[in-house]
């Protein structure tokens, strides 16, 4: 899911950064243990090796999603690019579950553990001063080209690059990664550590 409206911040209308959720990692809690010997069996597109790995395998197609599915009824997914995708994910797998002769039953939790996200300021970032400016950055261009930022609130890192290009990672929520993004560029811009992109 991709965002590039504007402005993220009214006082400022050439602020208009391009957002993109890449990846939500989530955790499901069925609190029943689950035979995943007769998930496999029954399920054409999952996966079940227990001498390599202790979960089972799901991909589904569409959302396409991963889902790790452990005996305990814990389940780990990756793949989704937006809560709602994910939420959705979760009920599919559930309903293919069931539709198999699968007992589901009891209440189900989802946990979201990170959010992946990369992001666009649009303008250009001076790295060295932001390294020397602004606290909990690391910048060590010999080994890596970008900046590492460690926002405390909301709490996620950002990895910054001089063309304005960002990933974000650690956030729990989607509006976090939206609120880091925001509060990146206003921080960058009231240090004087961003220019306008070269045409």
């Amino acid at each position: 899911m991709e965002y590039s409206s504007g402005p993220l911040i009214e006082s400022d209308p050439d602020f208009r950064p391009s957002v993109r959720i890449e990846n939500i990692v989530a955790t499901v809690i069925l609190n029943q243990e689950l035979d995943l010997h007769l998930i496999e069996s029954r399920i054409p597109e999952t996966e079940y090796n227990p001498e390599r790995f202790p979960g089972l395998i799901y991909r589904l197609k569409n959302p396409k999603v991963t889902a790790l599915i452990f005996k305990s009824g814990k389940m780990v997914i990756t793949g989704a690019k937006s809560v709602k995708q994910l939420v959705n994910a979760v009920k599919i797998i559930l309903r293919n579950l069931k539709n198999e002769g699968i007992d589901i039953y009891g209440k189900t939790r989802i946990q979201l553990q990170n959010i992946v996200a990369s992001a666009s300021l649009g303008v250009d970032v001076d790295l060295e001063k932001t390294a020397f400016v602004i606290e909990n950055t690391m910048y060590e261009p010999e080994q890596f080209p970008g900046l590492i930022y460690r926002m405390k609130n909301p709490y996620v890192v950002l990895l910054i690059f001089s063309s304005g290009r960002m990933v974000i990672t650690g956030a729990k929520k989607e509006s976090e990664v939206y609120e880091a993004v925001k509060k990146v560029y206003m921080t960058l811009k009231e240090k004087g550590c961003i220019r306008p992109q070269r045409k």
